[in-house]
């Protein structure tokens, strides 16, 4: 008998101690404890936002950023030979096409991010140089009465061949923007050129600064992406423009297969041979996985408040370059 009367008092104070709980109206004792099912999801959400992916690795938010720095300090030296031969040359013509599609003008302030070697920062100076010394021998020709020697003083008196343009490349990562410094010094690149070390997810620059904002092939090792693109366009001036040239999704299943082919069992290789580094590359190709497809990117870019968002598939979908205004 004596276990029944063991169940019975069991049962009893089980009964009390549910109306305790509803009495006192402490839901978090029961339901927010670590071991109640909403603490366990809480735990796991914090624990879920505080993680990150560093390629195919989880790792934290914070080691993310060192690992990334690592790697662009240790490719920075062979960063453009590497370019060439992963791409075959090609991406050339992707920054070609990424300049062609701003159309910069003479007095155009842009902001590089994640320019550190200055290949895109190289190609605006030769484009707004190229357009003002145009837009200066139109202005020119339609003076037909002036002679040789006010032509030639014209030319001569000209102190801004950039007709007011400058672009500042903007990079967290000392050593490529140390390379990107001795390449504009060895070609001669002085005026409207400045280099800024900084990070995308907290830019060191005021409000509605910049008309336009490129960032090429940095964006996908950014932490917070949404934080970075929030930035972009909060240093944009009303009317602005983000530009954004980033590896994407395939849209061949050929293609896919051989680039996949290509991606994972060349490039590493190459970056083991020319630059002496495989884990870095292989992390450069896995983070291109990562990086989410054309629409999704469109839809944050959207999210970070741009407007008429559009993206331009390049090479089957190797590459997209995304664009945005602040409206």
């Amino acid at each position: 008998m004596a276990a029944p009367r063991s169940c019975a008092l069991w049962s009893y104070c089980g009964r009390r101690w549910s109306r305790l709980m509803r009495c006192c109206e402490l839901p978090g004792l029961r339901s927010s404890w670590p071991g109640g099912p909403l603490g366990a999801r809480q735990l796991s959400q914090e624990k879920q936002a505080t993680e990150t992916h560093f390629g195919f690795e989880t790792v934290s938010e914070e080691e993310k950023g060192g690992k990334v720095y690592h790697v662009f300090e240790s490719v920075a030296k062979k960063y453009d030979v590497m370019n060439d031969m992963m791409s075959l040359g090609i991406h050339r013509i992707w920054k070609d096409l990424l300049l062609w599609k701003m159309r910069p003008f003479p007095g155009t302030q842009l902001l590089d991010v994640a320019g550190g070697t200055g290949d895109i920062a190289f190609r605006f100076l030769n484009y707004v140089r190229a357009q003002h010394k145009g837009k200066q021998k139109r202005q020119l020709r339609a003076q037909q009465n002036l002679s040789w020697e006010e032509i030639a003083k014209k030319y001569q008196n000209e102190e801004d061949p950039l007709g007011g343009s400058q672009v500042v490349v903007c990079d967290i990562n000392k050593e490529m923007l140390k390379i990107g410094k001795q390449k504009a010094h060895a070609r001669g690149y002085k005026a409207g050129l400045a280099w800024v070390l900084g990070d995308a997810e907290e830019l060191p620059f005021d409000d509605d600064k910049f008309d336009v904002y490129t960032i090429a092939f940095g964006i996908r090792n950014v932490t917070h992406i949404d934080q970075a693109l929030q930035e972009a366009h909060r240093v944009l001036k009303p009317g602005g423009r983000f530009l954004c040239l980033e590896f994407s999704q395939v849209n061949n299943p050929l293609i896919s297969r051989l680039y996949d082919l290509y991606s994972f069992q060349v490039i590493p290789v190459l970056g083991e041979v020319i630059a002496g580094d495989w884990k870095s590359y292989q992390y450069l190709v896995e983070s291109i996985r990562q990086f989410p497809p054309q629409e999704e990117f469109k839809e944050m870019i959207e999210d970070a408040g741009f407007e008429k968002v559009t993206y331009e598939s390049l090479t089957s979908g190797i590459v997209a370059i995304h664009s945005g205004f602040k409206l």
